[in-house]
């Protein structure tokens, strides 16, 4: 299986680069598990502190849950960012499977 996880969160701009300095050491953990493929932050250039998450795995909405967001190393994460966020919406997609449908150059 493999999933491809959206987060939109948006902080006040004052707030944006603190919450980059909480976000990093969350994104470096999660990119150091085997399932995270790719982890890549977005911001809207027109709207100073909106961002957008996009992490891909290879594992089940399933694990998701029951195992990857049970990490300790989130903790510190939302406790100092929650505060921050001013809205927060989350999408969870499914890859299709096969070949046809995937592709990535170096």
């Amino acid at each position: 299986p493999s999933i491809s996880w959206h987060a939109r969160i948006t902080v006040a701009p004052e707030n944006a680069e603190k919450f980059l300095q909480y976000l990093k050491p969350c994104m470096d953990a999660v990119l150091a598990e085997k399932e995270c493929v790719f982890f890549q932050v977005f911001q809207d250039p027109s709207k100073p502190g909106s961002f957008m998450f996009i992490e891909n795995w290879n594992a089940s909405l399933e694990w998701m849950k029951t195992v990857q967001f049970t990490k300790p190393y989130y903790i510190p994460y939302i406790t100092n960012t929650a505060p921050l966020w001013l809205d927060r919406k989350f999408e969870i997609w499914e890859r299709l499977p096969g070949a046809n449908w995937a592709s990535s150059k170096p």
